[in-house]
Formats: structure tokens, C-alpha cells, sequence
């Protein structure tokens, strides 16, 4: 497990709200409950519309607050960096009882299935390590899970994913027209960094995950949200003909590529730390992105998986390189 622990973003594991597949309402009742969605090939159920959810990852965060839903949290575990959010969403956040924000060596969050049911949440946004999607059904507590860490994962990310995600999170939460509204905010967020592009195109950039004290890499392949956020800027992932999302690259195979920049992910710690974790491993130094000093940090969720905070990342990219 320890080699996904990018899969679970900012340390928190498995983020909320998903639709790995087609979703659809079912019942008669005006506001469309009971209602059913597809998630991770398993039928959701939700009698009504969530009022204590539990969110066990801070990727699905902004989903909710675009949608004005932050009131209808009930508990919360894990950390929500402040770098990702608004104060307005920070503080809303700060008004959620946490039951715990402790995170094993392998950023894992730590939390009991007793734990989880204690709280009775009516919607939980996530799936912690040794927390089963069947034992908390058995208590009457439905699970919704972002498609990237569905088992299958989730075939071409792109933008469209996000908006999916956006249109099923105001379906579940009752906020379909809210949802289209953001959707239409994210789309002319993308096309003012498009239309910003610096003159130069086809910069190949490495989106890594270093494994801190391990002196090993994690690389971001072709089914990870890296590609079409760089292809956005015009940049081409050097991994990018690997049908993985994230997977363990040699200094070898890393020197071979030897990427223009580099874009380190982390979930905790300095920028100078995650930088030095590359370099302590042998070889690192000769790379064309060390030897030029092309090396950017940034929080996890800024690039993977898809949700709006992509959007953020995007923008916080488009600004470095043009400085490059």
C-alpha cells in the first residue's frame, strides 16, 4: 500500500464523492430522493439529501465549498492544508469536529471502522486503510469514493472528470445549478491560462512523488490528472506513454527521460525538504532539471487527483514557467 500513498492526497487517504460510472436518480420525491449513483461499479444509496457527512480527505473539500454544502458536514479526520482554501472555506472547515488528524509514517490517515460509525455520518467521503466499504454498510453508512482511487481507477482524467464530479456532487447534495455554475467558472479559468501561455512550448517536465528516506521516486504516468494539466501548458509529461497513474522510477529511467523541470508532490513538509529528497538520491545532480535549478514544489491535491483544486495547481504552474 505504501507505494499508492499518493493515491490518498494530502495524506488523508481516499478523498470523497465519486462516480467511477453513470449516475441516476431514482423515487418519486421532488427533491429526487431516494437516489442512487454508480460508484466504483457498486450502487450507492442515499435516502435524502446528505446533512452529516464525514470527509476523510481534503481533495473533495472545494467541491463542496463551490457548492455551498459545508454546513451539511458533520465530522471531518485528517489535515486540510491552509494552502488549498479560502479563509471563508477554512473557517467553515474549523466549525466541523475533528475526530483526528494522525497520519501513520506512511501519511496514511489513521482511523478505526468503530470510530467512523460512532459518529452515524449519513455520507461518507472517503475509504481509510482497513476500513471496509462492506462493514460500514452493515451499519447503514453509504461510501462515495473519488474515481482515481476506485480499484479500476478512472480510464483518461481530464477536466471533463472534474465537471462530472462537480454535476455529481450537486446531484447528491442537491445543487444541480450550482454545480453548472462552477463547472462554467473552472471552463474560463482554463482558458485564461491558455490564452496566457509563455511563447515557449513543448518544455518536457517529470511530475514526481519523492519517497522521503527511501531514496526512491514515485513518477505520474499517463492516467494520472499530471498529463492534461501540463499538456494545458503546453508541456509534454516525459511519462506520459505509461498507461500507469503513479508508479516507482528509477534514477535510471528518470536520467534517460532527463526532463527539462520537475515538479515534486508532497503531502507535508518544506519545499527545500521535498527537494532534497530528490537530490539525496545517487544520480539526481545530473539531471538537466537539477543542473538548471527547474525543480518546483507543490501540494499534493494542486495536481492529483482531479478536482478543482487542479484548477489552482494549474494556474500556480502557468506562473512558474513563464518565470523559466
Amino acid at each position: 500500500m505504501k507505494r499508492y500513498l499518493a493515491w490518498f492526497g494530502t495524506g488523508l487517504l481516499a478523498a470523497a464523492l465519486a462516480g467511477c460510472g453513470s449516475t441516476g436518480g431514482q423515487g418519486s420525491t421532488a427533491a429526487g430522493y431516494p437516489l442512487t449513483v454508480k460508484n466504483c461499479g457498486v450502487d450507492v444509496e442515499l435516502n435524502r439529501a446528505p446533512s452529516r457527512a464525514m470527509i476523510v480527505n481534503s481533495a473533495p473539500l472545494q467541491y463542496l465549498s463551490s457548492l455551498g454544502v459545508l454546513d451539511r458536514l458533520g465530522s471531518r479526520a485528517g489535515k486540510f492544508p491552509p494552502e488549498y482554501y479560502s479563509k471563508q472555506t477554512l473557517a467553515a472547515v474549523g466549525e466541523v469536529p475533528s475526530l483526528t488528524d494522525r497520519l501513520g509514517s506512511d501519511g496514511h490517515l489513521k482511523i478505526s471502522t468503530e470510530a467512523i460509525i460512532a459518529q452515524d455520518p449519513d455520507l461518507l467521503l472517503g475509504l481509510p486503510e482497513g476500513v471496509t466499504r462492506e462493514s460500514l454498510a452493515a451499519a447503514g453508512i453509504p461510501v462515495l469514493l473519488e474515481p482515481s482511487f476506485c480499484p479500476e481507477g478512472v480510464q483518461d482524467p481530464g477536466y471533463e472528470t472534474i465537471y462530472s464530479q462537480m454535476r455529481l456532487y450537486g446531484k447528491v447534495f442537491g445543487r444541480q445549478a450550482k454545480a453548472e455554475e462552477a463547472i462554467t467558472d473552472l471552463r474560463k479559468r482554463i482558458q485564461t491560462v491558455e490564452a496566457g501561455l509563455p511563447a515557449q512550448k513543448g518544455r518536457k517536465v517529470a511530475v514526481l512523488w519523492p519517497y522521503r528516506g527511501e531514496g526512491t521516486v514515485g513518477a505520474y504516468g499517463d492516467q494520472s490528472m499530471a498529463t492534461p494539466q501540463l499538456e494545458t501548458l503546453g508541456a509534454h509529461n516525459v511519462f506520459a506513454d505509461v498507461d500507469k497513474r503513479v508508479f516507482e522510477v528509477s534514477m535510471e529511467e528518470l536520467l534517460g527521460r532527463d526532463p527539462d523541470a520537475i515538479v515534486l508532490l508532497h503531502t507535508d513538509g518544506t519545499d527545500q525538504e521535498i527537494k532534497q529528497a530528490l537530490l539525496d538520491i545517487p544520480g539526481a545532480k545530473d539531471l538537466r532539471a537539477v543542473k538548471n535549478d527547474a525543480i518546483t514544489v507543490q501540494l499534493f491535491n494542486f495536481t492529483e487527483p482531479p478536482t478543482p483544486l487542479v484548477l489552482d495547481g494549474l494556474e500556480r504552474l502557468a506562473t512558474y514557467f513563464k518565470g523559466k
